[in-house]
């Protein structure tokens, strides 16, 4: 079937990956928020708001079910939140977000992680005073004053909004991420949003320029991106 054959499977081999890996962390963020309290969304703002997000990612329907009825079925499981941060060449640096019931298998896969890399984890904050965290909402459109007044009347405190190329991203104070989320739909009937989540964002990007720093970089990645526990990886390095 040729090269051509192959570059669209593996294409396909990633964007389920991707999907998995997005599925199992909202699994997990909405069972943990189903536990906080009465796993019904009509009585569980938290469980509401997580609902909404995981929608807003193209989360199917089928996932969010399974998570609630794990927590209405009286699992036992345990997650801890853990933040670890660390630095790799050219002034690169990391902060990885983790969901865990076993903190010491966690704490051994980003050593290996980092070992492998040739990178170097940090103490809690070494890294994390470099970002801001935000709400991030970013969907197809370009009337910034039209968004401007729908974020004015719904009381959101945005911090900025940018277009390009007619996507439109929303940046807002983490607490208000849900009330921006329900202004951008009722102002866009059917909205698709590429991101809606509280990210960490850097101050500053920095380039990684040489060849052999890059790979080793991109393998630090990669590694992360296999350990079930981790959530959420945020970095300062662009392409």
């Amino acid at each position: 079937m040729g090269r051509a054959h192959e570059v669209r499977a593996a294409s396909m081999a990633k964007t389920a990956a991707m999907k998995s890996k997005l599925y199992s962390r909202y699994g997990k963020e909405l069972y943990i928020a189903a536990k906080s309290g009465v796993p019904d969304p009509d009585m569980n703002l938290a469980l509401k708001q997580k609902i909404k997000e995981a929608k807003a990612n193209q989360v199917p329907a089928d996932v969010i079910e399974r998570a609630i009825e794990k927590a209405k079925g009286g699992s036992s499981e345990t997650y801890d939140s853990l933040r670890y941060e660390g630095f790799g060449p050219s002034g690169a640096t990391i902060i990885i977000d983790c969901l865990s019931d076993n903190s010491n298998r966690t704490i051994a896969a980003m050593n290996q992680c980092f070992n492998k890399s040739r990178c170097k984890m940090g103490i809690k904050g070494s890294v994390s005073f470099n970002y801001d965290t935000l709400g991030v909402l970013s969907f197809p459109y370009d009337d910034e004053d039209a968004m401007f007044e729908a974020m004015v009347e719904a009381d959101v405190d945005m911090t900025d909004l940018e277009v390009e190329e007619g996507e439109m991203t929303v940046y807002t104070a983490p607490s208000d991420l849900h009330k921006a989320q329900e202004a951008i739909e009722a102002l866009i009937p059917n909205v698709e949003f590429s991101v809606c989540a509280i990210k960490m964002l850097p101050q500053e990007y920095v380039k990684i320029e040489n060849p052999d720093e890059k790979e080793l970089w991109n393998r630090l990645l990669r590694l992360l991106d296999e350990v079930d526990d981790v959530q959420e990886v945020f970095h300062n390095v662009i392409d």
